[in-house]
């Protein structure tokens, strides 16, 4: 230990390190409950307004097939009318109908769900739903919304799978 000397000093400053700024709980959980939502069968990233298309192409189905699809060139086999519904009556219709058409298959069907221009603040509710129901089932092969001539954005061309 005789060879052990003191440090000298070094000319360095000290650095103040700052505490992070508190964050209010009510925002923790504000941000918890909104991660939560998230995960609720009931969120649907995609709000959807009157004018907005809806479109749909299941895996595997040819690109050449949708085309033709979105252009309204397959003739329409059947049609469904679910203007004016709530949405219990609606997807009832809409699975009966699907159900109905079974023997049509792989034909194209037009499904008339509204634009959702009455429905106020909480925008196109029958629109939305619809566009989530078709991608559930599993004959829906593909989906856009009609021609303007055919309903526009307030109806969608359905093909089922063959």
């Amino acid at each position: 230990m005789q060879d052990v000397a003191p440090l000298q000093p070094l000319n360095q400053a000290e650095l103040a390190i700052s505490k992070p700024a508190a964050i209010p709980l009510k925002t923790i959980e504000d941000e918890q409950q909104v991660l939560l939502d998230m995960f609720s069968d009931e969120y649907d990233p995609t709000e959807l307004q009157p004018g907005d298309m809806l479109s749909y192409l299941r895996p595997g189905v040819q690109h050449r097939v949708f085309n033709k699809l979105r252009r309204g060139e397959y003739r329409v086999a059947a049609e469904l009318d679910l203007h004016g519904l709530n949405i219990r009556q609606a997807r009832a219709y809409l699975a009966e109908f699907l159900v109905t058409v079974y023997p049509l298959q792989g034909e194209c069907v037009r499904i008339i769900h509204g634009k959702g221009n009455r429905s106020n603040h909480r925008g196109p509710v029958l629109k939305t739903k619809v566009n989530h129901w078709l991608r559930q089932h599993d004959r829906v092969q593909a989906f856009h919304s009609a021609r303007p001539v055919d309903g526009g954005t307030g109806a969608v061309y359905v093909l089922l799978k063959r």
